[in-house]
């Protein structure tokens, strides 16, 4: 329990903790809670529309996606929906994408906002590369998204055909509705290791990234598939809170979300800090180290030069002493 390396891994706790109650992690995943909820329609509208222009079912899309948001969450989502997508007859993605896109983009703005703070560094890209990197990985993350939703249908399809021909389907089927998981894990995390890659404005080496990218993974499922069970079993939220129940659920979902992908962030930023890489504005703050050596050597300066009018008071009083004392020799003398 006394090795280096275990020392290594409980300092690196202790400073992670230190980051996280310094850089305000709950409070920015607060205010991500709140663009998350603005975005989330637009977002999937976008998405919803998208999904047109590939073989693939709106409404299992839908359905993969009750697995994790919570019930009372899902609901609102797709009653609400449901009338957007009726209404609109299919033209959103041709007509309004900017404005849906630019919508949506909110939620990954303040992912970027949250991830630069966690690599102190500051956002000087312009407003408008700002909000253009945000579109880009937003439409990026969604694509991704619907690669992790279309393999679990067409990977089994083509799976089941391919071993029908060795009489193995049953069991291709059994190993197939196993690995789902771990393909949808696996999307999941290019999908977060692309985040923390490109989102921050710092140089992210990726291999920088990868813990962090596996804690978000695992914490963004553990927390979807825990809270989703919380509340379906034990949380009672429209009976307390009304019609406002979903709404109240979505919030803290998307907290709770916010807190594993910064977390995930100050991982990233820690690590790599620890392998020697420091951002812009950790090497700017080295640099002003000297800064102080050098006030420091004019404070030594200053107190010297105030000591050296003393010293030369001392000598020319020494002088005059001398000189009243060569001054009574001679009066002794001519006496």
């Amino acid at each position: 329990m006394n090795s280096p390396n275990w020392k290594r891994l409980k300092q690196f706790g202790i400073d992670l903790f230190k980051n996280f109650t310094e850089d305000e992690v709950t409070s920015l995943s607060a205010q991500m809670a709140y663009f998350f909820l603005l975005s989330l329609f637009p977002l999937l509208i976008f998405l919803v529309t998208l999904v047109g222009y590939f073989p693939f079912d709106a409404a299992s899309l839908i359905s993969d996606l009750s697995g994790y948001i919570p019930g009372e969450a899902m609901s609102l989502i797709e009653s609400n929906l449901e009338q957007v997508v009726n209404a609109s007859g299919g033209g959103l993605l041709s007509v309004g994408i900017i404005g849906t896109l630019w919508s949506a983009s909110n939620g990954i703005n303040a992912v970027m906002r949250s991830l630069n703070k966690a690599y102190d560094v500051e956002e000087n890209r312009s407003f408008l590369v700002g909000r253009l990197i945000a579109i880009l990985l937003l439409v990026s993350m969604l694509i991704l998204i619907l690669v992790a939703l279309l393999l679990p249908i067409f990977g089994r399809a083509i799976g089941v055909y391919i071993f029908s021909f060795f009489g193995a389907s049953e069991t291709f089927i059994d190993v197939w509705n196993m690995l789902r998981w771990v393909i949808s894990s696996s999307i999941f995390f290019v999908v977060f290791l692309y985040l923390y890659r490109l989102a921050p404005n710092a140089k992210v080496y990726i291999k920088d990234t990868l813990y962090g990218a596996l804690f978000a993974t695992l914490g963004f499922q553990l927390a979807s598939f825990g809270f989703s069970f919380y509340v379906n079993n034990f949380g009672n939220y429209t009976a307390t809170y009304g019609s406002l129940g979903g709404i109240i659920i979505m919030m803290f979902w998307f907290y709770i979300t916010g807190i594993v992908v910064i977390t995930g962030g100050e991982i990233n930023a820690l690590t790599a800090k620890y392998r020697g890489r420091s951002s812009q504005k950790n090497r700017k703050n080295h640099q002003r180290k000297p800064k102080s050596d050098d006030s420091s050597k004019e404070k030594k300066s200053d107190s010297s030069a105030k000591k050296k009018p003393n010293q030369t008071a001392l000598i020319k009083r020494d002088k005059q002493e001398l000189t009243e004392v060569n001054q009574l020799n001679k009066d002794k003398d001519i006496n």
